[in-house]
Parts: structure tokens; sequence; C-alpha cells
């Protein structure tokens, strides 16, 4: 069965969808694992990180998007006859063992989700309406991830910044998270809301087996302009301060405007731009996901 891993922080900006997709091609690529990317956030960034608009167009006109399984678990009785398999992109970027499950801009209906759980509220009626939506949460993400479980190595799920549902569904549904960030004070801050959010997450899904949720790292993406010479040291100091060494990815992003350059291309910075700083940095942090993965699974063993 393969590793469920969730990118997340709660603010925006911080270079989720640049880790995962770049983390996820160097696997499927210098590592030769299996891996498949999901996109939970409707601003579908790491979906046109991976595949032109044209196919993503698509497939979101033939609902070949995850917003078409989502509905299922949704409403079971949705007469779709399309499966996850269906739906995923296989070698993207052609790329063999890597695929990508598309986003879409509208993933689900807010009226939809609160019906239906008021409706197993009504017939559950000795039933908490807590116990009720958290069983929904623990159930989503899991129900569509659950019949390709075993075809990959690893899963990566690109978050959507913030706490809504997918993003809470997706953290209970994975065996670690990753945590990207910026040596910025408002991007600490995401992580320290995070951090305190996944605590409340466990405690509530306490009876579900999520207490084994583990953080693998975080991975700082640096960033330009006056606020890196500011505040670096001050906020290091604050990130050593709260978390262990082993909970720091040694490797850095640098600076590098090819990793931005390269989203024109619709390709992660390892294909775009190989040889540039960016890119061998993601080489050198695959390198070490994997090693930090091996350790704790030792560790735990």
């Amino acid at each position: 069965m393969g590793f469920v891993i969730a990118t997340v922080n709660m603010k925006g900006g911080v270079g989720k969808t640049t880790l995962t997709v770049n983390l996820a091609t160097c696997l499927a690529r210098n590592h030769r694992k299996r891996v498949l990317v999901v996109d939970l956030d409707t601003q579908i960034s790491a979906t046109l990180s991976l595949m032109v608009p044209q196919d993503f167009a698509k497939s979101r006109r033939t609902n070949r998007t995850l917003s078409r399984l989502i509905a299922k678990v949704i409403n079971p009785k949705n007469q779709t006859r399309l499966t996850i398999k269906d739906i995923i992109v296989s070698h993207i970027c052609q790329i063999e063992g890597l695929d990508l499950l598309p986003g879409d801009i509208e993933l689900y209906d807010e009226y939809l989700v609160s019906e239906m759980l008021h409706e197993q509220a009504v017939i559950e009626t000795e039933t908490h309406f807590g116990e009720i939506w958290n069983r929904f949460e623990v159930l989503l993400i899991k129900t569509v991830l659950e019949p390709v479980i075993n075809d990959y190595d690893f899963i990566l799920l690109d978050c959507a910044p913030g706490y809504n549902l997918l993003t809470r569904s997706g953290i209970v549904a994975s065996d670690f998270y990753l945590l990207p960030a910026r040596p910025e004070p408002l991007s600490i801050v995401g992580i320290q809301l995070l951090e305190r959010r996944i605590t409340k997450l466990k405690e509530s899904h306490k009876y579900n087996g999520m207490l084994n949720l583990k953080l693998l790292g975080i991975a700082f993406i640096l960033s330009g302009g006056n606020l890196l010479g500011r505040y670096y040291n001050q906020v290091m100091k604050r990130v050593n301060d709260d978390f262990t060494p082993d909970q720091l990815f040694n490797t850095r992003i640098p600076m590098d405007v090819n990793v931005a350059k390269a989203i024109d291309c619709f390709q992660p910075v390892v294909l775009a731009s190989p040889n540039c700083s960016g890119a061998r940095a993601f080489t050198k942090l695959t390198e070490e996901f994997l090693e930090k993965l091996e350790s704790l699974k030792t560790t735990t063993a």
C-alpha cells in the first residue's frame, strides 16, 4: 500500500504546489517510483503545472476531474460509470510512473454536502451531528483514493490554503504531511496555525486511527525582496526553537526565476530547466525526502 502525503500550509503562496509537482516528478523520473498527484485546490495550480490548459479543458468537458468522484461520495446514488482509474491521467509530462488526478474549479457543492449530512442526522437520531460530520471527513478523500491506493508508492495531495473540508479530509486520509514555508513572518504564522489545527483534528478523530499522522518535514522555499534579509535570521530562530532538526529539511529551495517561468511551460522546473539551481535543489530535496521517510519507517517499525 502506498503512502498518502498531504502538502499543506494555512497560508497561500508559500510554494505548496511547486513542492508537490517537483517532488512527484523527481520521485517518478529519478527514483522509478509510482506517483499520483491529486489536486485538492480549486485554483487547479497542480493540474496546470502538469498539463496544458487545452488538455484540462477536455478533461473538464468530459467530466473527468476529481469533482465527479467527490459527487459520487456525496451522493452514492449517482449513476456515473466513471471510476478513478478512468479519470486519472497517466504518464503525465511523458514521465512513466507519474500520474495526475485533475482538480476542478468547482469541486463540490457545499449546499449538497449540508443537505446530505442533515438527512443522515435525521435518520441517525441518536448520533450527534458532530460525529456524522467527522465520519464524512474521514471517508471523503479516503473513499476516492481507496481503489488505487495499492497502485502507487506515493499519493501526493496538493491541499488548498486555509482549512476547508477537502483540506481537512485530505489531512485525515494521509500518513504524513509536508509543510512548505517561506522564511517570512506570515508564513510562520501559517505553520503555527496548521499545527494547532492538526492537534485539534487528531483529537476529534482519535477513534478513527488518525493519531498515526506525522510531520515529514518543513521545506523552505526562499522568497526575495527586503523581507528575506530583514527577517530571515529572526524567523529561522523561531523555527529552530519550535521544531527538532529531524523535522526540518536541510535542503532549501533557492530564489530562482526559472521556478516561476516553468509555470508558463505547464511543467515542473525539474523538467523545464533541469540544470538551474532551483531544479537541482528539488532533486536534492527529493533524496532527503526518501531518507527521512526511511528513517521514520525504521523508527516506527
